[in-house]
């Protein structure tokens, strides 16, 4: 194995299901680029699906990432190629956090305009040089066309940034961003010392570059901003094997300690602020508050880890919320994985699929989401779901008819959503009415089936790949010669 592998105008853009089926076209070599893949966290798991459905259609892919918590399945392992400089925890990205981001730290160091020059020319440097690395690599394997995976949308790898519009603009290989989220919406990035740089490379604006996001609102907001039209291929799921209760996931209540009798109420989110969990701890708590009989057998869980946006603080706000309101509260992220298996001690593993499975309703009240996967996995599972009404669930999901128990997206004046009698009382009937729930979550499935499957994405990526073809063919000529060149 090498040293790099495993160890180093919108609306008119939406990609549109094609009248007629097509030949399959020349299949491309694909290699996808992320900070991270193979966790639990949104991105990596759309991305996992889009390498299935990618392989599906006869590509052939390549992952390069800058850690994988777990290998992923669903590629060779000969194909997965580590650049440790793309982390998103990377000593270098950290010390970059600390001297730009100012709202990221307690306590940020403030650099001397000569002293930020310097770093700036610092990450341009190297990250050019990473380019470098990552161009050698696409060489190496014939590669057609890069994805970019966030890289060019949030600063959570800037080397990778780098890297990836080097190649892209530099070096001429045929690239596809794929946004799930900006910059200029997460309030951590906010006052940045290196807005400039941000505004050039994230994302680039070049006549070569398709880009790709995953709701009307975001097409809306890239073409005003960047003057591009970008294809829109909405978060998808898998409804043709939705996850259900099987052999291996039935023990779960058991291991857990919890009884057939409890009432598993699941956040299946990671632990960051915009999730807005101590809003679904209140909520639980009312409605333990206004039914009595139902607060003993209230569990709340949260199925996933901090993720890349650490903040001890809130965990403990969290913790504190659930004190006040006697919320039986349950973080068991340490056995929640993307795949199953065990850990060190012997105990099995679920994904968070199998704790879906398991749940007797979902909260996800975010005050804002790029989509909203959990969302999607809760419909696929045949859960319940308490949902915010969120700006681009109002915009991309609301419409597709879904009957959700809807917390409508208003905050008092401290900032607490604003939970009515009337959403505690709907909650309580879907738990206690069999058939309804049951009509709830049917009609849910068939909807989301239709409108956010992984047929769906099939579609939507045919029609992408057709769509860019003439440039990555172009870019495949251009790396021939490239090659021809290399290897003399």
């Amino acid at each position: 194995m090498s040293s790099e592998n495993r160890s180093t105008g919108a609306s008119d853009r939406v990609a549109t299901d094609p009248a007629a089926p097509n030949p399959r076209p020349t299949p491309f070599r694909i290699a996808i680029v992320s900070g991270k893949l193979g966790g639990v966290d949104g991105v990596s798991l759309e991305v996992d699906k889009w390498i299935a459905v990618l392989t599906e259609l006869g590509h052939e892919v390549f992952t390069i990432a800058g850690m994988y918590p777990q290998p992923l399945s669903v590629v060779p392992e000969e194909r997965q190629f580590t650049i440790p400089d793309f982390r998103f925890d990377s000593d270098f990205q950290r010390q970059v956090e600390t001297q730009v981001f100012p709202h990221m730290h307690t306590h940020p160091y403030h650099p001397g305009s000569l002293e930020l020059r310097q770093l700036v020319e610092q990450i341009e440097t190297r990250g050019r040089e990473l380019g470098g690395r990552l161009h050698e690599i696409v060489k190496e394997h014939g590669i057609d066309v890069v994805i970019g995976q966030n890289t060019n949308a949030m600063p959570m790898t800037i080397l990778g940034g780098v890297a990836v519009y080097y190649i892209a603009t530099t070096q001429r290989v045929a690239t596809i961003l794929h946004h799930h989220d900006f910059w200029w919406e997460r309030s951590r990035f906010s006052n940045s010392r290196i807005e400039t740089l941000l505004t050039r490379i994230m994302p680039p604006v070049d006549l070569g570059i398709e880009h790709v996001v995953i709701s009307s609102y975001a097409a809306h907001i890239l073409s005003s901003l960047k003057r591009v039209s970008p294809v829109i291929v909405p978060n998808c799921e898998d409804f043709e094997y939705p996850v259900g209760l099987d052999e291996y996931n039935r023990t779960f209540r058991e291991d857990f300690g919890f009884t057939s009798d409890d009432i598993l109420v699941v956040q299946p989110t990671r632990i960051v602020p915009r999730k807005r969990i101590e809003d679904s701890v209140t909520l639980v708590g009312r409605l333990a508050e206004r039914f009595p009989a139902l607060a003993p057998r209230l569990q709340y869980i949260i199925s996933l880890y901090q993720g890349d946006e650490p903040d001890e603080d809130y965990i403990e706000l969290i913790r504190r919320r659930a004190a006040e309101w006697n919320v039986r509260l349950h973080i068991i992220s340490d056995r929640v994985r993307s795949t199953r298996g065990s850990d060190a001690a012997g105990q099995r593993l679920y994904t968070n699929r199998d704790v879906l499975a398991n749940a007797d309703i979902v909260t996800y009240l975010p005050i804002w989401e790029g989509f909203g996967n959990a969302l999607l996995e809760a419909i696929a599972a045949k859960v319940p779901v308490i949902t915010t009404t969120y700006l681009v669930y109002k915009t991309d999901i609301m419409t597709s008819g879904l009957r959700n128990i809807e917390v409508r997206d208003r905050y008092d004046a401290e900032g607490h959503l604003i939970i009515e009698d009337d959403v505690l009382d709907r909650i309580h009937t879907v738990l206690h009415d069999p058939d309804l729930r049951q009509e709830i979550v049917d009609h849910n499935f068939t909807i989301g089936a239709q409108e956010f499957s992984m047929k769906r994405l099939r579609r939507h990526l045919e029609h992408l790949l057709e769509e860019y073809g003439d440039e990555i063919r172009a870019s495949r000529k251009r790396l021939g010669k490239a090659r021809t060149r290399y290897s003399v």
